[in-house]
């Protein structure tokens, strides 16, 4: 298997991985960030207060971008199966 494959594989699989990962990170980042903003404005220093929105801010967002994550894993699953006879030759 020449490199350049090898590479090429490994670097669709990083865009797939980023691509479903952003999403909720960027929820988990504005969420964390407006606690945060709350936090400093009310002088209110509770660590599981920045803690529990954000694990169900990331939940929701996860729940609502299920579909659309399967279907983008789904898609390069296959595409990489279908692919297989022309890697092992």
């Amino acid at each position: 298997m020449p490199h350049a494959l090898v590479l090429e594989l490994a670097r669709n699989a990083v865009f797939i991985a980023l691509l479903l990962a952003g999403p909720l990170l960027l929820v988990a980042l504005s969420v964390g960030l407006v606690i945060s903003i709350v936090q400093a404005v009310t002088q209110i220093q509770e660590q599981t207060l920045s803690f529990v929105p954000k694990l169900i801010a990331v939940a929701a967002a996860f729940l609502v971008a299920l579909p659309w994550m399967l279907q983008m894993l789904v898609k390069y699953t296959t595409e990489l199966f279908r692919s297989i006879p022309s890697l092992v030759s």
